[in-house]
């Protein structure tokens, strides 16, 4: 049992060491092949094809960041059903017990219940919303005067 799980962790190793080694020979050849010809064009804001308007630091729309959110949100969710879904698929666990298989269903409503409470809460406090909805003005009326507020503007 041993020699198996450093085998297995050999294989992972070798995987990491391979990517590694695939992505600096990648670099290091392009680096190589490459032309290099500098020119004023190539120096300036690459803006979908267009001429930048304007400095290249403007501001960010915050909503681009909370969707991002959201969709790494969802990614997460993907990256931790599918090892579990290998898991608890095992016919070793199913024949020990059947107990498993009810269970790992129920944990997984339960994993997506939590986050789709969270989706439901972003969606009603409207932080999905691309533009805010304008505010509207109350139309209670109080039997306070408004000159009674002025001391507190």
């Amino acid at each position: 049992m041993q020699n198996q799980q450093v085998s297995d962790f050999g294989t992972i190793l070798l995987f990491i060491v391979g990517a590694i080694v695939f992505a600096v020979v990648g670099l290091i050849a392009a680096w190589v092949i490459r032309p290099n010809r500098p020119s004023k064009e190539k120096g300036t804001t690459y803006e979908c094809g267009e001429e930048t308007i304007g400095n290249a630091w403007g501001n960010f729309n915050f909503r681009f960041y909370v969707v991002a959110l959201v969709f790494i949100l969802f990614e997460v969710e993907l990256v931790v059903l599918f090892p579990w879904a290998t898991v608890f698929g095992k016919e070793k666990f199913l024949n020990a017990s059947p107990i498993w298989g009810w269970f790992s269903v129920f944990e997984a409503f339960v994993f997506i219940g939590i986050l789709l409470l969270g989706l439901a809460y972003a969606w009603v406090k409207g932080y999905l919303e691309w533009v805010k909805p304008v505010p509207k003005k109350s139309t209670f009326k109080s039997n306070i005067p408004d000159s009674a507020y002025e001391k507190y503007k």
